[in-house]
């Protein structure tokens, strides 16, 4: 059987993989199980479920929403499509977040577009004692980060709906953090899989990419405190732009790390 759904799949360059996990979650059971297990029976209600899947999988639908599941920093978050699948280059606004705020006892940190939670769940873990605001235009987005951040038993984040900064009063942050939507809207790749499967709120960053990351900069120094930091995640060919952004709107140390790859992938600015 997963000979034959790796044919199916077989212009994707994850066929076995993705048959492998597909097979292990309509049997309840780990991929290593099906690899070691390939050539067993299988029940055929299980095998009529697993050929729908894999004719979705075929058509381009995402193995994260057949499965419901994503790893992102050891955490095994649930995902939906209400919610962008996490990726593997956001973990390093992760590890930039936590290099930034070691200096600081309890450092209060705010997460715009948290979408599954994935970015705030996992600084939360990392440190206990920040206290994390995680927003999101999207209810239903939150309700899922709420639902992974109690299966986690995790207990410093919360969360509220807010378009930006709308709903966040005067409060002000040591840093503030966001992975927005930075694709621009005549990308056809927004129109193509797999992006097409994904909430188009969570990609489509309007003209060049960038109307969020503005906003999100144009707003920050009403709710960063002294010596704060904004820190960005943007496409890899849109550092310079972002970079230009910030020193507009007075940030110092304005800087770009490059991903695993190379890119460029995260900027920041300190507020002064």
């Amino acid at each position: 059987m997963l000979g034959a759904a790796t044919a199916e799949l077989q212009e994707l360059d994850t066929a076995r993989l993705d048959a492998e996990v597909l097979l292990g979650m309509v049997l309840e059971v780990g991929r290593e199980y099906c690899y070691a297990h390939a050539e067993a029976q299988v029940p055929a209600a299980a095998a009529a479920d697993f050929w729908r899947l894999i004719t979705r999988r075929r058509d381009g639908f995402p193995v994260a929403y057949l499965t419901g599941r994503r790893e992102f920093w050891s955490l095994d978050l649930t995902v939906n499509q209400f919610t962008l699948i996490p990726r593997p280059e956001t973990e390093q606004l992760v590890e930039v977040t936590l290099d930034l705020t070691r200096p600081h006892h309890a450092p209060e940190l705010l997460e715009l577009g948290t979408g599954s939670g994935a970015v705030s769940l996992a600084l939360a873990r990392e440190r206990p004692d920040a206290r994390i605001t995680a927003t999101d235009l999207c209810r239903h987005a939150l309700d899922l980060a709420q639902h992974n951040a109690v299966r986690f038993g995790i207990g410093n984040v919360s969360f509220m709906v807010s378009d930006w900064y709308a709903a966040l009063g005067a409060r002000r942050f040591d840093v503030i953090l966001s992975n927005p939507p930075y694709v621009d809207e005549q990308c056809p790749a927004l129109w193509q899989t797999p992006l097409r499967h994904e909430p188009r709120l969570a990609l489509d960053g309007g003209r060049g990419g960038l109307e969020g990351v503005s906003r999100i900069i144009a707003g920050a120094r009403r709710h960063l405190r002294a010596d704060a930091y904004l820190l960005l995640e943007h496409g890899f060919d849109q550092g310079e732009s972002v970079r230009r952004l910030l020193r507009q709107q007075g940030f110092t140390e304005v800087e770009t790390r490059l991903d695993a790859g190379g890119q460029e992938r995260i900027s920041s600015g300190r507020w002064q």
